[in-house]
């Protein structure tokens, strides 16, 4: 009995392909059930895999119902850049209503500021305001230390900034205007590696590195201005090189986390405040 039972244990099995009319075996399998098993199951391991390849590497995953392509990811970022553009419309709208209700009754009008903290609860507003003062207070502070350079040159005679001749700093299209609210500077975007020029003659007071800024230059110039300079691919200048008027300080690039395609992110401060370039400068 126990010898019947180690048979039925190790039976094997054969697969025959054989010719029907000469009778001829044209192919045998020898298996058991043990080996059978492990044959289906490396197939479909082997299956799974080559599916998974296929969906996960080719573009057959696009066909899968909401897989996003390609069409659907750019329309995504420009729906985003849209809605950033209708809140920055919302805000001015509700400072504007605000504004005329409290002239209507006889109130002291918002203060610009007040168009940033529209629609946020108070503590978020108070945490804007305080992080405003402090980054406000750090530039006056680098505005102070590069003021050691001593390039105002007062001996000479400094031309109001309306009658100063600007250089373009770069050729390109204006991808967003000056707002003095929520975007106190111009976007100029270009190809990669476009040069970058200085708008006047002046002195190179800052450059470097910074997370959200990527690579900037900042350059003083007579007559209490400063131009700025960010987001660049490489700076051509370093602190302390003088430069002249249309000479290349950087080329373009999309450095920093701010940064979202190549352009020039250009400011220009005068006497301390930030102007709008467009008025001075043919872009």
């Amino acid at each position: 009995m126990s010898k019947a039972n180690k048979d039925n244990r190790h039976s094997k099995f054969r697969l025959a392909l054989i010719d029907d009319r000469t009778h001829q075996h044209l192919l045998n399998i020898h298996f058991t059930r043990t080996s059978f098993a492990v044959a289906i199951i490396s197939i479909l391991v082997v299956l799974t895999a080559i599916i998974y390849s296929i969906i996960a590497f080719t573009p057959v995953r696009t066909f899968i119902p909401g897989y996003p392509d390609a069409h659907s990811k750019r329309a995504a970022i420009q729906n985003a850049m849209r809605i950033d553009s209708l809140e920055s419309v919302i805000y001015r709208w509700e400072l504007y209503s605000e504004n005329l209700r409290r002239v209507v009754e006889g109130e002291e009008p918002l203060k610009i500021d007040s168009l940033i903290n529209a629609g946020k609860t108070g503590r978020e507003r108070t945490a804007d305001l305080t992080e405003l003062e402090i980054k406000d207070s750090l530039l006056r502070q680098q505005v102070k230390e590069e003021e050691q350079f001593d390039i105002s040159d007062r001996d000479k005679r400094n031309l109001p900034i309306e009658g100063l001749h600007f250089f373009t700093p770069l050729k390109g299209a204006v991808s967003q205007q000056y707002d003095p609210a929520v975007h106190p500077y111009i976007d100029i975007a270009a190809p990669a590696g476009s040069v970058v020029k200085a708008v006047l003659d002046g002195t190179v007071i800052n450059d470097g590195w910074s997370e959200e800024a990527g690579y900037t230059i900042q350059i003083q110039h007579d007559g209490d201005i400063i131009s700025i300079y960010k987001h660049n691919e490489k700076l051509l200048k370093k602190t302390g090189d003088k430069v002249t008027a249309g000479s290349p300080i950087a080329l373009v690039g999309n450095t920093g986390s701010l940064s979202t395609g190549e352009h020039l992110h250009f400011e220009l401060w005068y006497k301390g405040e930030a102007v709008n370039p467009a008025k001075y400068i043919n872009f």
